[in-house]
């Protein structure tokens, strides 16, 4: 793929940087990126990953915009309050950057439709706010040797984690939280509460993660959860172990590739 005059100066950047230069830049605008979730996460992280020229982005979010998010969904304005959600982020994404593809799916992802939503992305980057959504996203995306970016918010917290299951010492999802033994139950913003800043934390940092990736830059953070604690403030890096007995990775194992 040439980068055409307007790219250069579009991705300049980006371009100059050794871990990314032309070749990563190339590399996101073949991308396909499944996006989970249009709300307090997805929110800047689809804003970012259309500014960084991802080529393909779907995201897949069957809610509609409401007054209460507006506090921590910078994507979205009083005006969008009753619009579902993707009709709103397409519109968002096409303004940003026209050389990104946005596929908007206003469906409720579950384990028996997660195939056909997530499609054949390079990256899956989950900023839902349910484990049985989460678990049916990561087993999928072990399952198909998918790289899995998992974003979580709460009060003062946000958890960024990079998971490939399939790889023979490395964690999936699954093996973080269990088999959940209530899917439904995860603790959610409305109950809890969250400081808006901390979606926008949470949401660019994993979009740079997806960015990573993609492009191959810096270290592989694969099997560790970091925890940035804004009431501290500090950030603190969790290694998670591979579950032998984990239901979707644990008999699995492959060698890494």
């Amino acid at each position: 793929m040439t980068l055409s005059d307007d790219q250069l100066e579009r991705y300049a950047r980006h371009i100059v940087l050794r871990e990314i230069g032309g070749e990563g830049q190339r590399k996101l605008l073949a991308a396909r990126l499944t996006m989970i979730g249009a709300g307090g996460i997805g929110s800047p992280a689809i804003q970012y990953l259309a500014a960084a020229g991802i080529g393909t982005l779907r995201v897949i979010d069957d809610d509609q915009v409401s007054l209460d998010n507006l506090q921590r969904q910078t994507m979205f304005g009083t005006p969008d309050v009753g619009r579902p959600k993707v009709e709103a982020a397409a519109e968002v994404v096409a303004r940003l950057n026209p050389d990104v593809r946005f596929e908007g799916l206003a469906c409720r992802l579950t384990a028996d439709n997660v195939a056909d939503m997530i499609g054949a992305a390079d990256v899956v980057l989950d900023g839902c706010d349910n484990f049985a959504t989460r678990l049916a996203v990561s087993d999928h995306c072990t399952a198909v040797h998918i790289p899995l970016v998992s974003a979580a918010i709460g009060q003062f917290q946000a958890q960024i984690g990079t998971f490939r299951g399939w790889h023979a010492h490395s964690p999936c999802y699954r093996c973080f939280v269990g088999d959940a033994f209530d899917a439904e139950d995860c603790d959610s913003c409305s109950e809890l509460g969250v400081v808006g800043a901390m979606a926008g934390i949470a949401g660019s940092w994993a979009a740079l993660e997806a960015i990573r990736a993609i492009t191959g830059l810096g270290d592989d953070p694969a099997g560790k959860l970091h925890v940035f604690d804004g009431l501290a403030p500090g950030l603190r890096t969790i290694r998670i172990v591979k579950d032998p007995s984990c239901s979707a990775c644990g008999r699995r194992i492959q060698s890494a590739a």
